[in-house]
């Protein structure tokens, strides 16, 4: 069993625990905050790309955690739509982690910037969208859809991940009528579910950097606790903000990658 601590320098360690603090703040607040956390774990030398997948994950679901908890405590989200949609969530996101060790990222990637800018230019062109919980559904059809809005964002975050906080957040706004505040606040008991389902998946095959992912995890938790307690304070409009700054770019380091693999 590898810490991931092996002869690694100062520098890269400070490195990670910025880049967790930092994820843990956005993803406390919209989800995203992979975009800074994994691309500092893949700077760590000799570090595999599913290592820094697994460890990415031990970090986040301190983060998760500790977030899901503060907004438990003051924001009261509903457990009755969070749990089972989580619970859904976990297993999609096992079954993408397993179908991402056969299949590239790649292939999903311009269909999730298309997504992406469908997103980005609806929530900047209505306003009101997400300000206050309007819902849309009542009863079986509510459950169904939250738990369809589970598996399917669960698997893409075992297959690919980066943005699922967002997701999830966007599609509680407009497909069951939630504000941002009370989206932000469900999103994270299912991201918490999301990441521990992947990491289910990734611990047997021993690819998991334990010492790594503890410190990684502790300054994620440290950004989750400030994340989600500014998110409160603030409110939707607060949130509407950080979520279009996440989503412009989550598009922008999509694209990068594409571009990149397109002119190797």
């Amino acid at each position: 069993m590898m810490s991931g601590l092996e002869e690694i320098q100062l520098s890269t360690i400070v490195l990670v625990v910025v880049a967790g603090f930092a994820a843990g703040w956005v993803d406390a607040v919209v989800g995203g905050g992979g975009l800074l956390q994994l691309p500092a774990l893949l700077m760590v030398p000799g570090i595999t790309p599913v290592q820094a997948l697994a460890t990415n994950k031990m970090g986040s679901i301190f983060g998760t955690t500790t977030s899901a908890i503060t907004y438990f405590r003051r924001a009261r989200p509903d457990l009755r739509t969070a749990v089972p949609m989580a619970l859904v969530a976990l297993v999609g996101s096992f079954g993408g982690a397993m179908l991402a060790a056969f299949l590239p990222a790649s292939v999903f990637k311009p269909i999730i910037i298309v997504a992406l800018v469908a997103v980005a230019i609806f929530t900047a062109f209505r306003p009101t969208v997400g300000t206050l919980t309007k819902l849309r559904y009542t009863g079986h059809r509510h459950y169904g859809t939250a738990g369809a809005i589970g598996l399917v964002i669960g698997f893409y975050d075992g297959l690919i991940g980066p943005g699922t906080g967002s997701f999830l957040i966007i599609a509680m706004v407009t497909l069951l009528g939630y504000s941002f505040l009370g989206a932000s606040a469900k999103a994270k008991i299912v991201n918490m579910a999301t990441n521990f389902g992947a990491l289910v998946f990734f611990l047997p095959n021993g690819s998991l950097l334990w010492g790594l992912g503890l410190i990684l995890g502790g300054a994620n938790m440290v950004g989750g606790y400030l994340g989600s307690r500014m998110a409160i304070t603030r409110g939707s409009t607060f949130i509407r903000v950080v979520f279009l700054a996440v989503v412009g770019a989550l598009i922008v380091k999509l694209s990068y990658d594409i571009w990149v693999e397109n002119i190797r």
